[in-house]
């Protein structure tokens, strides 16, 4: 059994931070960096998989990221997970969720894993869409915003619930390898110990670049995106104010508050 669990480093803002000059990012001079919440739940569910099997198997974690990524890496090795994937190089600076999903399917492409766990979102930007991409680019079978999962190695399907719309959840079964993107909650993860720390400084961190999967320049990158970000900025703080009386006073202040919203 194999099982690839996809993370990804990001960033918490300080109380007070800075725009980029480019205007496109906040400067990360201005940012703590730690695992994205959502795949710290994905490496959690794929450890008890294993644990349940008797400790058989093989965890594997990549992420697509610079070289201060390895530090999250190493923080899932002291957890439990057996091997880590690192890709980068300058010319996937600007990747959008697009193009991190097409590195993403080589890497399993190549590693031929039995499931594939990524986080429902990234605590970053939650555009929710890397691990959808990943499996309508494999051709996989997927399952998305999963609170429970039924899954035994080696098995043909996978049972799993997910999290619908108004409080309502959906149990589907679907063929397997199969792409998973786990919400919040499903378990609870675990921190790495002290020998397992020890024991992560050991263990096999690849360092790969977007040409050993066999992409070329134009496939990622802005280039091989669909979208870029234009600008980033703080919204311009609004006001409001709280309408009391009877309810002809209210609507008679709320028309005019309309009136002068309006100029007339």
């Amino acid at each position: 059994m194999k099982i690839l669990v996809a993370i990804k480093q990001v960033a918490n803002l300080d109380d007070d931070f800075e725009i980029r000059d480019d205007g496109k990012d906040v400067d990360h001079d201005f940012c703590d960096y730690e695992i994205n919440e959502w795949d710290d739940y994905s490496l959690e569910t794929a450890l008890q998989i294993r644990e349940n099997n008797g400790d058989e198997g093989e965890i594997v974690v990549v992420t697509v990221g610079p070289d201060d990524a390895e530090d999250e890496l190493r923080k899932c090795l002291g957890k439990g997970a057996d091997r880590a994937i690192r890709v980068w190089d300058d010319a996937i600076e600007g990747s959008d969720q697009v193009a991190i999903a097409r590195i993403l399917t080589k890497v399993v492409e190549k590693e031929a894993p039995d499931m594939v766990f990524m986080g429902v979102q990234a605590a970053d930007n939650a555009y929710a869409q890397t691990g959808v991409a990943v499996a309508q680019q494999l051709g996989w079978p997927h399952a998305a915003v999963v609170n429970a999962l039924e899954y035994t190695p080696g098995a043909s399907t996978a049972t799993a619930n997910r999290e619908l719309e108004g409080g309502l959840e959906e149990k589907i079964t679907v063929n397997c390898p199969a792409v998973m993107t786990i919400q919040l909650g499903i378990n609870e993860p675990r921190y790495a110990s002290l020998r397992g720390i020890k024991q992560a400084a050991g263990k096999p961190l690849d360092e790969i670049s977007h040409s050993d999967l066999g992409l070329s320049d134009d496939e990622v990158g802005e280039a091989g995106s669909v979208s870029r970000v234009r600008k980033v900025f703080v919204p311009e703080k609004g006001q409001a104010e709280l309408i009391e009386g009877t309810p002809a006073e209210q609507a008679a202040r709320l028309a005019e508050i309309l009136k002068e919203l309006s100029g007339a």
